[in-house]
């Protein structure tokens, strides 16, 4: 393995998912099936025909892998690599045409993620982090990601994607820190934590994600100087809570309220 062929895959994989998802961004008769039994968990055919467009890139470029996606599960591979996969991470502000959604791709071995992409097709920015990379292209051309690093909570700036976030003790952990920042905004899906890695947030909190939700963000923030973990402090990657802050004083007084949440 080369980092150079990994890197050109995955941008790849963003650039196929780009091609499957617009012609149904904003479409007239737009149409989602529910996954949840209860409540609303939907999924598109720009979804799916998104996975299925990087399972194909994967399947020639890549077969030794393995591939975790959000809509067609798990196939094992014999690298130690596993590619993991949400071709839209934000399926509701999808449907409601808002551009906050993307598409998350990260590369993970063992220890969690080695390198990740967050695209946003609408808007046509892309931001990397991984391998010695940390940048972003857009609308007003190319540059380094950088977060915004230590600063008080009272400075801060928090975004959550639901205010009604996990149980009543998450929520209610949520809200302590909610009341110590300046200000506090919701229903930005994956594009929150873009915003961390590029300098313009300092903290994203999330409870019940799934190893696709968030490898993606690790990677990217991370790179950029950031730092994901639980809101125990451990590696985040495989799911559930997740804290991501821009520097490590926010990601310390997040985590001392968060900390005392149960379970």
């Amino acid at each position: 393995m080369t980092t150079d062929e990994i890197v050109q895959t995955a941008h790849a994989l963003a650039d196929a998912a780009r091609e499957a998802i617009l012609p149904f961004f904003r479409s007239a008769g737009m149409r989602a099936d529910n996954k949840a039994g209860t409540g609303f968990d939907p999924v598109t055919e720009a979804d799916r025909a998104a996975e299925r467009a990087m399972r194909e890139i994967l399947a020639a470029r890549r077969p030794q892998d393995g591939i975790l996606g959000e809509e067609y599960g798990a196939t094992r591979g014999e690298s130690g690599l596993t590619w993991v996969l949400d071709p839209i991470d934000g399926t509701r502000a999808f449907l409601s045409g808002t551009p906050t959604w993307g598409v998350l791709i990260a590369v993970s071995d063992e220890t969690g993620p080695v390198y990740g992409l967050i695209d946003q097709p609408y808007t046509a920015e892309r931001f990397e982090g991984g391998f010695g990379r940390a940048g972003m292209q857009g609308p007003q051309g190319a540059r380094r990601l950088a977060t915004l690093g230590a600063r008080p909570l009272s400075e801060a700036i928090l975004f959550t994607t639901f205010p009604e976030l996990g149980s009543e003790a998450e929520r209610d952990g949520f809200a302590a820190v909610a009341r110590e920042v300046k200000l506090t905004r919701y229903g930005m899906d994956c594009y929150a934590y873009a915003l961390v890695a590029c300098g313009q947030v300092d903290l994203v909190i999330e409870a019940g994600l799934q190893p696709y939700d968030i490898q993606a963000p690790i990677a990217v923030i991370e790179a950029a100087g950031g730092i994901v973990t639980d809101w125990q402090g451990r590696p985040a990657h495989q799911g559930g809570r997740a804290v991501a802050a821009a520097g490590p004083e926010q990601h310390a007084a997040a985590l001392e309220i968060l900390s005392k949440v149960a379970g």
